[in-house]
């Protein structure tokens, strides 16, 4: 009896003994959580960032966030799907009918970042406002969506990890018999609740939004050094394992590499200039 306790101990976890559900089942069609995810990411970051408006020393007004509300959607979706048919299934593009079903998956981030950028460029230029500082409020709320994806990924049994012997392995119904590292949660974990906790607090505790390109900085380095970790546990893409096994390192991991470096860039230029409101010191004139 004991042996057989101790097997069952040891025994990997199951997925498909979570009784998880890819969606909810409409009967005419399944809302997909998915896509429940990005929505709720991104309604979540715009009232939080009406919020944060209200505050002193805001870089733009309410109808601004409106604009954005809907220019960074778009750029989410243009951009992730065109960033994963760019950098991870380059067969899409000779296909496109399927580079169009965004619901069969496949978004890159580093995608739905040049989405985002662009977004918040074209409503910086066209309503005359600083760029760098709308990046900075806008990066406190990203990591959001970023926790509520990794859920739905796990939720959907996707984008599991590689084979391991660590207790809480898990076997996932599409990846065979091995456990694997659930690594969905470990970037919902990394990717969103660390980062939720580092950029409210810096913003809501500290004085960092007045020392403008040191918020987006963090966030740059902090989510590319957060995705770099990940990856060491994650299986690479199947049409990218030989990229992976031939260079060391994920194409997930090669396109964060730029972004740690950027962001700790943006980071050091912030802290050399003055604070918004701190006045430079004039020089003491000497005695007549």
């Amino acid at each position: 009896m004991l042996a057989a306790a101790a097997e069952t101990a040891n025994a990997p976890i199951h997925w498909a003994d979570l009784g998880l559900r890819p969606g909810i089942d409409l009967g005419f069609f399944t809302l997909r959580f998915y896509s429940l995810a990005y929505l709720a990411g991104i309604v979540l970051g715009y009232f939080h960032l009406i919020k944060m408006l209200k505050q002193p020393g805001a870089p733009m007004a309410q109808r601004h966030a409106e604009d954005l509300f809907f220019w960074c959607t778009l750029g989410i979706i243009l951009g992730g799907r065109i960033g994963y048919a760019t950098f991870y299934e380059p067969s899409l593009w000779a296909n496109p009918d399927q580079l169009v079903q965004l619901w069969n998956g496949g978004m890159s981030f580093h995608g739905g970042v040049m989405g985002v950028l662009l977004a918040i460029a074209w409503v910086a230029w066209r309503n005359n406002l600083n760029f760098i500082r709308m990046c900075d409020y806008i990066s406190v709320n990203v990591a959001f969506g970023m926790f509520l994806g990794r859920i739905a990924n796990f939720i959907n049994g996707e984008l599991w990890g590689r084979p391991t012997d660590v207790a809480w392995g898990m076997v996932f119904p599409r990846a065979g018999p091995l456990p694997r590292h659930p690594s969905q949660l470990y970037e919902a974990g990394l990717e969103g609740l660390a980062m939720i906790v580092i950029m409210l607090s810096l913003f809501w505790l500290t004085r960092a939004r007045y020392r403008p390109g040191f918020l987006v900085g963090v966030f740059t380095a902090g989510i590319a050094l957060a995705r770099f970790t990940v990856e060491f546990f994650r299986e690479p893409d199947e049409q990218l394992a030989e990229f992976a096994a031939s260079t060391g390192l994920s194409m997930g991991q090669w396109l964060t590499l730029p972004m740690i470096a950027v962001g700790v860039g943006i980071v050091i230029w912030s802290l050399t200039r003055p604070a918004i409101g701190q006045q430079a010191k004039a020089p003491v004139a000497d005695p007549a």
